[in-house]
């Protein structure tokens, strides 16, 4: 077994492989950028060296470097994770050329399997289902058109060593294909160094299904079983979970098995991952084509972990040591019901847009320690991070902060499991996707199993404005607004000194919540608007979250004072609660409320990033849907388009320019 191994990453994945290296004696070596250099992953190595600034390019994707370091620090294995050099072939090479194992695949299954067009014709000549499409080099836009026009619509654009959602254009028509296949070719320029797109057939009402696949050096592969990835923004994936709710035992069978072919066509080992688009619409259980194949650990790995009580890093560092695999394919069982949410620093109430900036509070829900080994039993919380409170999320990384797994006995389980945690998740100084993650865990859609890879546009077409709430749960925050009302004067009728003998807390309350006015009386429990409201709340003046008691289920809300009342966030969203006495409401119905101010004359900066190119000048006439401006965020191109019809007046800002969130580009006359 290894001595000692460097991680050749950062964030929560350098953190998640130290934590199994520590269980197996194994000694750690961190590798940090400037931007990360009092991260959590430094502090929890038993060593770490720093690479470089805090661009990638500059850092964590330079292979000499990395190599340099584990040779000064004596480390004889490198974990890649995922993302940066992990499906580089010509770094698992260089790890080998220099004495070092490479935790991960051989580098010829690297290759195979990292060049989307060259991946496919393999796929199909191992027996594997594919997408009808284009797999040839695309030579210019003209070309592209005429091989989509042949294909036939819906078409997907895809750069070839693309990957993480970058890279990638839906078109469906020719205009799409004309307007999106040179940003494609950028894309895949900007982020994995080549420009080459290749064009598939878009399968509609697509599921994502993917298969883990797990094989040793002596030629023993087994797969565990699959994971639905269909919840996707912007081709990313938000929620995984395994099993699929879609996927029969016959199905999951066929899947594997070709997984596994594939696997055994290009000699790999270690883990890996089989992609598949799976067409909801078919229930003969042959409806499924091969994606791609990722050779390196996924960012959803935990799923799998929780139902097959598999550590999958630990796999890895024994395929990498030699070691055979410990057990054979009839002996892998799947138990239970695993979700994954990942934890975006975006804004999912503007346009989920990304967001950069520094974690002023952030508080995980408890977690127990995951039982790798042992499956069933009790459900259980597991978070994956690698930030903490006082920390930055940098613009020159991926957004996600954590990622939130669940396991329980059944799906429901596990989706509840979901809702409780992200109820008690503490996380402020910029914009996060908790409350959109809520809303996914409990929406009716969700819960039945009818996913497709367009289930957020779909069922969030004008944007998200937070989960609704019925009206058990808006009787319940009303009773929780006037609850804390009430222990605040209480507190304050304790200090000392005041004229008279001090004034008890009013049991009578009017709290308004989304508009509407709750009477509320507090004693044993509340009574809102005549109906009993059960239970108790557990909070003292100071705590940020209050914990509802009553009914089958504890309410966790978390609460932030107003002037008027509160902000109470739970279940999905957060809603102003006014807080009166009764008198006092009488009086507030007669004042004005304030009117924002108008800025629909102004195309505002929609995400903090560098505005790449102008599309107009003052005083061009524009028409609605036309493009204004390009922002480039998080290594994605945004076009910004005319809301409706107008004369520019003014252009604030050049290309090369970085700007800040609602920074004023354009304004019209």
């Amino acid at each position: 077994m290894f001595k000692k191994i460097l991680v050749a990453n950062r964030g929560e994945i350098a953190c998640r492989v130290f934590r199994t290296a520590k269980r197996m004696g194994i000694a750690t070596v961190a590798v940090y950028s400037d931007a990360d250099a009092r991260a959590p992953h430094v502090l929890m190595a038993d060593e770490s060296v720093r690479l470089g600034p805090a661009p990638a390019a500059e850092s964590y994707l330079k292979a000499d470097l990395i190599l340099a370091a584990a040779k000064a620090t004596g480390a004889d294995a490198i974990h890649p994770g995922y993302g940066f050099l992990s499906e580089r072939e010509s770094f698992a090479k260089a790890c080998a050329e220099a004495g070092i194992a490479f935790v991960g695949p051989p580098p010829n299954a690297i290759a195979a399997m990292g060049d989307k067009i060259e991946s496919k014709k393999l796929a199909k000549a191992a027996g594997v289902n594919v997408v009808p499409g284009f797999v040839g080099v695309i030579d210019d836009t003209e070309h592209a058109v005429k091989i989509s026009n042949e294909i036939g619509y819906p078409v997907m654009m895809k750069a070839s060593a693309g990957g993480g959602g970058k890279g990638m254009r839906l078109a469906y028509n020719e205009k799409d294909v004309r307007e999106g296949f040179e940003a494609t070719k950028r894309e895949g320029l900007a982020s994995f160094g080549d420009d080459r797109v290749f064009i598939e057939k878009f399968i509609e009402s697509p599921r994502h299904i993917e298969i883990q696949v797990l094989g040793d050096q002596h030629g023993n592969i087994v797969y565990l079983g699959e994971r639905e990835c269909s919840i996707q923004r912007r081709h990313q994936k938000v929620v995984e979970e395994a099993p699929s709710p879609f996927v029969s035992p016959e199905m999951r069978k066929k899947m594997g098995e070709q997984a596994v072919a594939l696997s055994r066509a290009v000699g790999y080992y270690s883990a890996g991952t089989v992609e598949l688009i799976v067409s909801g619409a078919d229930k003969t259980g042959e409806g499924f084509y091969f994606l791609e194949m990722n050779t390196r650990l996924q960012v959803e790995h935990p799923v799998t972990e929780a139902i097959t009580g598999l550590d999958l890093v630990e796999q890895m560092i024994r395929v990498a040591a030699g070691e055979k695999l410990a057990f054979t394919q009839d002996e892998v069982k799947l138990t239970g019901w695993a979700i994954e949410n990942r934890v975006y620093a975006e804004d999912p109430y503007r346009s989920f847009l990304p967001s950069t900036g520094r974690l002023v509070r952030y508080q995980p829900p408890t977690a127990q320690d995951t039982p790798y080994g042992a499956v069933g039993g009790e459900a259980y919380v597991r978070v994956d991070d690698g930030v903490k409170e006082g920390g930055e999320v940098s613009m020159f990384y991926d957004p996600m902060i954590a990622k939130l797994i669940t396991w329980g006995n059944t799906r429901d389980e596990a989706a509840d499991l979901q809702v409780a945690a992200l109820d008690r998740f503490e996380l402020a100084g910029l914009g996060n996707n908790i409350d959109f993650l809520s809303a996914l865990m409990q929406h009716p859609r969700f819960r039945s199993g009818e996913l497709t890879t367009g289930f957020i546009a779909e069922e969030y077409p004008e944007g998200f404005e937070g989960a609704p709430a019925d009206a058990a749960l808006t009787r319940q925050l009303a009773a929780v607004a006037a609850t804390l009302t009430a222990r605040q004067a209480e507190r304050g009728a304790m200090i000392s000194g005041q004229l008279g003998d001090g004034v008890a807390a009013p049991v009578d309350w009017v709290v308004k919540i989304g508009g509407a006015e709750h009477a509320v009386t507090l004693g044993d429990g509340a009574i809102v608007d005549g109906e009993a409201v059960r239970g108790s709340v557990e909070w003292k003046p100071g705590d940020r979250v209050a914990v509802a008691h009553g009914g089958e289920q504890s309410l966790a809300v978390r609460v932030a004072r107003t002037r008027a009342g509160w902000t109470l966030t739970a279940r999905g969203a957060a809603h102003k609660a006014a807080v009166y006495s009764p008198r006092v409401a009488e009086l507030a119905r007669h004042m004005i409320e304030k009117i924002p101010p108008d800025m629909s004359r102004f195309l505002l900066c929609p995400m903090p990033g560098l505005l790449t190119r102008i599309e107009v000048a003052e005083g061009d006439k524009v028409e609605a849907g036309q493009p204004l401006a390009v922002v480039e965020a998080m290594k994605m191109e945004n076009i910004l388009r005319a809301e409706k019809a107008g004369v520019v007046k003014s252009v604030n800002f050049a290309a090369g320019e970085s700007l800040a969130v609602d920074a004023a580009i354009l304004e019209f006359e």
